[in-house]
């Protein structure tokens, strides 16, 4: 029996490249997103090359429209292999001094209220499919502090915790979640920084920004993000659950040989550095 993945945030250059990815192979897709113009497109290539495809409008970060969603998947499919949540944006850019406490919302509802809404509602899907169910969410941001953009970088942050957290709660039912870092993707994104412009984003990630655009700046391919979501949405990374892995820097593709230790060691996983952990001996 084919398997069924759905993707948020299908329109995106990432949520496509994926969908792509997971069609090709083997997956029956359902693409949806806030847009209908870009899916249906997306749905045509799809449906040209590899695979069956379908598209649905909702937008994430409403109840309502998630629980339309998943009713329909139950309706059409009735169960679901993989859900991937690529949904995101930067929401408010800017420093907090300076910006809107509404706009600055924006990033959370969507990256990460519309994770869990996701999650929420499609668990009883994962659930019913009888094999090991697949969870994939999109972590971001990079290491370190990121000015100016910190609706996104706390969105992000929360995500990675909100995956952890979950994948102990659905240990028992054989749901793998893991959350993917993409690295620096040409996407929407760089669009939106760009428009923000140098005040607001910062005269460093505003060049940087235009660097990319015009193809002087290295960047990653979406493609390996759509590589990792194949991986991590087969029986390959069984067992696997509760990480944070990068597409670019990680050796994903040898995660299976490690996974004894993935399951009791909290590598892949955001956590607090302690003095001793660096070679100090004060407390």
């Amino acid at each position: 029996m084919q398997k069924t993945a759905l993707i948020t945030g299908a329109g995106g250059v990432i949520g496509k490249t994926i969908a792509r990815a997971l069609a090709q192979d083997g997956f029956s897709v359902i693409l949806s997103g806030r847009s209908l113009s870009p899916l249906t497109k997306t749905a045509r290539e799809i449906l040209a090359l590899c695979g069956k495809a379908r598209t649905i409008r909702a937008d994430v970060s409403k109840k309502g429209d998630v629980q339309k969603l998943m009713d329909y998947v139950k309706q059409e499919i009735g169960s679901l292999d993989v859900l991937v949540t690529a949904a995101g944006v930067y929401g408010e850019i800017g420093t907090v001094e300076r910006c809107d406490p509404e706009a600055w919302l924006e990033a959370i509802k969507i990256n990460l209220f519309g994770t869990m809404l996701s999650v929420k509602y499609a668990l009883p899907l994962l659930k019913k499919t009888g094999r090991h169910g697949k969870i994939i969410a999109f972590a971001g941001g990079g290491d370190g502090a990121l000015p100016n953009f910190t609706s996104y970088a706390s969105s992000k942050g929360a995500v990675l915790r909100f995956v952890e957290s979950v994948s102990a709660e659905l240990a028992p039912y054989h749901i793998d979640i893991n959350a993917i870092s993409p690295g620096l993707v040409n996407s929407g994104f760089v669009e939106d920084l760009i428009a923000a412009g140098p005040e607001r984003a910062g005269k460093e990630k505003y060049e940087a920004a235009l660097r990319e655009v015009s193809g002087k700046a290295e960047v990653a391919s979406p493609e390996l993000a759509g590589k990792l979501a194949v991986f991590l949405a087969s029986a390959k990374s069984d067992g696997i659950t509760g990480k944070n892995i990068s597409a670019r820097w990680d050796r994903w593709s040898d995660l299976s040989k490690h996974r004894a230790i993935l399951q009791t060691s909290d590598v892949y996983n955001w956590r607090r550095i302690k003095p001793r952990d660096r070679g100090y001996d004060w407390k």
